[in-house]
């Protein structure tokens, strides 16, 4: 029975974590799309895959393929794994960048050992999943999957205001070039289970059935920029009161929701000027709204849009709702999951099915393979934070799996 080895895994995820804009991993790990840590980052990864002599692509935006084809196998079809390196601001050192290692190092178990294959495997490294830096998630793998294009690429900014294929271009990427055509046997992606299913049930893996689907909204009201102190209550306009009763309101509007795997969460909040002693002029937030039934996140959103509509054309103020970005929930391979239990029970692993509530850059291949996804557990549930952990012992188990359902598609 084939074996990852550990301690190379967890000497490619320390080295990783410490491509990282802050100054000690106590404050986490951030490493942000197109930065100078995401260079570092995407070079290692790049001397890794050289030094297995894979067939490296790279599209126009920056998602990294390289590709184990050692007989040149004349297979088209490529069985793909991989994650992202990209975190949020302060995240932690595993979301992501486990999924790439443990390719890596299925990869390199496979060469080291001489496993015959008969379909080329690829590891694939995504740019953009987090959407912390061009406001939506997911951006790479849409680009990759053909369900985003240069134009779409041109419509999502950063926080200065340049585009994510002008700051593509500053980057030494050509998004001219467009995407890969790289036709897949299948798509597997191994990740930290961001919550707290596998911990509270004493499990080892979880094996995906469904991945929520994500819709993010952004709200803008607007109203009168005014002296804090010399304008009259009764004659201001402070956009930052009917903000304030529908982000109350959205949170009744979820829990009153008949699905009961559905979620919401304004996550972030800015208002114009943001200044103690002014009454702002504009206030904007955003809108994550998750299920795993689609029909259930755009009956939510409606709910959430009548009401917004409602208090602010009832107190005369202008509003705009934007959608910044969208993925649908996607059922996973049923073959792949049949793999991945037979492995599991193989190796006396404790597995159960689960659902994810986070989207994956894997949702965006549905239509195009098969999709399965891996997780191992996170401690107390943390992710996207400094204190996110994952035991080596259980990406071990994880990584395990990963290698021996790779070699079974390669048969």
């Amino acid at each position: 029975m084939n074996k990852i080895n550990i301690n190379r895994l967890e000497k490619y995820l320390e080295k990783i974590a410490n491509f990282n804009s802050n100054s000690s991993l106590e404050e986490g790990v951030t490493r942000l799309t197109y930065s100078k840590e995401d260079k570092q980052a995407r070079d290692y990864i790049l001397n890794e895959m050289d030094k297995l002599g894979l067939e490296i692509k790279i599209d126009g935006i920056g998602n990294i393929v390289g590709i184990y084809n050692p007989k040149n196998i004349k297979s088209e079809e490529v069985i793909l794994t991989g994650s992202h390196l990209d975190t949020v601001t302060n995240g932690g050192k595993y979301d992501g960048v486990v999924g790439v290692v443990a390719g890596l190092e299925s990869i390199r178990t496979i060469k080291d050992n001489n496993i015959e294959i008969k379909q080329p495997v690829g590891l694939v490294v995504f740019v953009e999943e987090e959407g912390t830096t061009f406001g939506s998630t997911l951006i790479g793998s849409k680009y990759f999957s053909k369900n985003y294009t240069n134009q779409d690429i041109k419509d999502h900014y950063d926080d200065q205001g340049i585009s994510m294929y002008e700051r593509a271009k500053e980057f030494g990427l050509s998004p001219e070039k467009g995407p890969l055509d790289i036709k897949l046997e299948a798509m597997l992606e191994m990740h930290v289970e961001q919550s707290i299913l596998l911990e509270r049930k004493n499990l080892e893996v979880g094996i995906v059935d469904n991945i929520a689907g994500v819709n993010w909204y952004k709200i803008t009201i607007k109203g009168e920029t005014n002296h804090a102190g010399s304008t009259p209550m009764d004659l201001r306009k402070d956009p930052m009161i009917p903000a304030a009763k529908i982000i109350s309101e959205i949170n009744n509007i979820i829990n009153d929701h008949p699905s009961s795997t559905i979620v919401g969460t304004v996550g972030k909040i800015s208002c114009h000027p943001n200044v103690p002693n002014v009454i702002p002029g504009k206030v904007s937030f955003t809108i994550d709204i998750r299920d795993i039934d689609n029909h259930s996140i755009i009956s939510a959103a409606d709910k959430i849009k009548c009401y917004i509509e409602k208090i602010c054309i009832g107190n005369n103020f202008d509003y705009n709702i934007e959608l910044l970005g969208k993925s649908d929930s996607i059922k996973l391979s049923n073959r792949l999951k049949n793999i991945m239990k037979e492995k599991a029970e193989d190796k006396g692993i404790k597995y159960t099915i689960l659902n994810s509530g986070a989207v994956h850059d894997s949702a965006m291949f549905e239509n195009l393979t098969d999709v399965g996804m891996i997780f191992v557990p996170s401690k107390d549930g943390v992710s996207h934070s400094p204190e996110e952990f994952t035991s080596y012992e259980d990406i071990e188990k994880g990584a395990n799996i990963l290698l021996e359902t790779i070699v079974e598609l390669a048969k």
